[in-house]
C-alpha cells in the first residue's frame, strides 16, 4: 500500500492508493512500513495539519522527495492508529458508498431521458409523423429554445437576502462563499442578475466547457451581470437539465459558440438551438419518475454533509487525544 503525494503550489494532496497506481510527474508514491504507520493515518494527519511546512517556497511550490525525507511525524503506536483509521474510515466508506449511489442515480437519470425523450421507448404503440429532427411522436413539435425560454434580466438593486452562484464546469450552480476559499464577487452585488430557483444561469465565455446550471436551492440567488439567466416554461425545467447534459446539446453550444479559446455564446445564438418538445401531460409522467431519483439522490447529500461534519469534528480530538475510541458511539 502506497501514500500518493499530488499537487503543486503547497496546497498538494494525499490519498491512499490501493492497488497499482499511475502517476504523473507532479506525484511522488510513498511506500510505507505498515509495521510502523497505517497509511490511512498519515492520510487524516494530513487532513489535520494540511502539510503546510512542506511548501519549497519557490515560485510554483510543490512536495518533492526532500520535503519528505526530512518530514517528522509523531506518531502513536500501530494499534492506536488502527482503532482512529478504522473510526473515521467508517464516516468516509459511507461517504464514497452514497458518492457511487448518486453516480449510479445519475446515469439512471440520463438513460431515463433518452429512453423518453431520444428513443421514445413508453410512446413506441403510438403514431409518429416527421419532423425536421426525424420521426418523432404524434403531437410533438420541435422548437427552439427561444421560444420555449426567456432570458431574464431582474437586477438584484437593494435586496439583501440573495446570495451569489457561480456556475461550475461539473453543471452545477454552487454558492460562491463556500465553493471558493477567496471572495471572487464584487463588493456590490446591485448589478447583480436574479436567479430564482429553477432558473438557470451561465457564463456566455464559459458555457462551451460546461459552466451552465440549475439554481436547485429553495432560495434566490444572483449571479454577475455578464452572466445570462435564462428561465423554462413551468414544469418544463426537469427536462431541459437533462437535455442541457446532452452530447448533442453540448455539440450545438460549440458549433454557435463564437471567438477563439474563449468561446462566448450569447443568448440570441442559444435561443437558435432546436429540441424535440414533449406536450405537457407527458412532462408531468415525466417529473413524477424523475423526482424519486432527487429524492433518493438529495437524500444521499444531506447524509453526506451530516458524515463529513461528524468525521470532521472528530478528527483533531481524536489525533489530539482529547477523545478516546472507547468514548466514541458509531
Amino acid at each position: 500500500m502506497v501514500v500518493v503525494a499530488r499537487g503543486v503550489g503547497g496546497t498538494g494532496d494525499v490519498k491512499v492508493a490501493k492497488e497499482d497506481c499511475y502517476l504523473t510527474n507532479l506525484s511522488i508514491a510513498v511506500f510505507l512500513d505498515e509495521r510502523i504507520c497505517n497509511p490511512y493515518y498519515l492520510h487524516y494527519k494530513y487532513l489535520l495539519n494540511n502539510l503546510k511546512y512542506l511548501d519549497s517556497g519557490s515560485a510554483q511550490s510543490q512536495i518533492t522527495i526532500d520535503d519528505l525525507k526530512r518530514l517528522t511525524i509523531k506518531l502513536p503506536p500501530l494499534y492506536y492508529q488502527n482503532q482512529i483509521v478504522a473510526a473515521l474510515k467508517s464516516f468516509d466508506d459511507k461517504i464514497e458508498c452514497n458518492q457511487l449511489i448518486n453516480d449510479n442515480l445519475q446515469q439512471q437519470a440520463k438513460a431515463l431521458y433518452k429512453s423518453w425523450f431520444v428513443d421514445f421507448d413508453p410512446f413506441k404503440d403510438g403514431q409518429f409523423e416527421d419532423s425536421e429532427l426525424g420521426l418523432i411522436p404524434h403531437g410533438w413539435s420541435v422548437k427552439q429554445l427561444g421560444e420555449i425560454t426567456t432570458q431574464v434580466n431582474e437586477r438584484v438593486k437593494e435586496r439583501a437576502d440573495v446570495k451569489v452562484l457561480s456556475p461550475i464546469t461539473t453543471g452545477e450552480l454552487v454558492l460562491s462563499e463556500e465553493y471558493f476559499t477567496k471572495q471572487v464577487f464584487s463588493e456590490s452585488i446591485s448589478k447583480y442578475i436574479v436567479v430564482k430557483p429553477s432558473d438557470f444561469a451561465y457564463n456566455p465565455a464559459r458555457v462551451n466547457i460546461g459552466s451552465l446550471g440549475m439554481n436547485e436551492y429553495e432560495f434566490d440567488g444572483c449571479v454577475s451581470p455578464v452572466y445570462v439567466v435564462i428561465r423554462c416554461e413551468d414544469g418544463y425545467q426537469y427536462f431541459f437539465d437533462l437535455f442541457r447534459r446532452t452530447e448533442s446539446f453540448k455539440e450545438e453550444v460549440r458549433t454557435r459558440a463564437i471567438g477563439g479559446v474563449r468561446q462566448s455564446l450569447a443568448y440570441k445564438d442559444f435561443s437558435l438551438i432546436k429540441v424535440v418538445y414533449p406536450p405537457i401531460d407527458v412532462i408531468h409522467s415525466f417529473n413524477q419518475v424523475y423526482s424519486r431519483i432527487l429524492a433518493k439522490t438529495k437524500h444521499n447529500d444531506v447524509e453526506t454533509a451530516r458524515l463529513a461534519s461528524l468525521r470532521d469534528t472528530l478528527l483533531p480530538r481524536l489525533m489530539s487525544g482529547k477523545l478516546k475510541i472507547s468514548e466514541i458511539n458509531l
